[in-house]
């Protein structure tokens, strides 16, 4: 089989038969050299890709703590959502007025360990945020 591969912004023709493999470069014929494998591995067209950047690990951060023992009674955002500091993260009914909790800081909700209509008690961590 014959594949064009770019390496480098250069292009070779490589030829890949049983136990041998021969890359010739298409910009200059004296450029040319054969190549040989040991073992070649399964000729596959290699597609590149850019580097994605890696997600902050469930529950890393800061946690966002219950101010009061109450109950949830929305939650408006979602893991890896960003948020800016004062962002409206949940309403918490306690005492039968509803609050507000906010995001601490800018950043990236991590985690949320609580649902709509779970009981928290104070300090309970909510959420976190990194």
């Amino acid at each position: 089989m014959k594949y064009i591969v770019t390496l480098n912004g250069k292009k070779y023709e490589v030829e890949v038969e049983k136990g041998e493999a021969t890359a010739v470069f298409l910009g200059a014929a004296e450029a040319a050299a054969p190549v040989t494998e040991a073992k070649p591995a399964a000729a596959e067209p290699v597609k590149e890709e850019a580097p994605k950047p890696a997600a902050a690990p469930a529950g890393a951060g800061d946690p966002v703590k219950s101010p009061m023992p109450g109950t949830i009674l929305d939650v408006r955002v979602t893991v890896n959502q960003a948020v800016k500091e004062g962002e409206i993260l949940f309403i918490l009914e306690a005492m039968k007025m509803e609050n507000e909790i906010v995001a601490p800081k800018s950043g990236t909700i991590t985690s949320i360990t609580v649902n709509k209509g779970a009981s928290v008690q104070t300090d309970q961590v909510i959420a976190t945020i990194q």
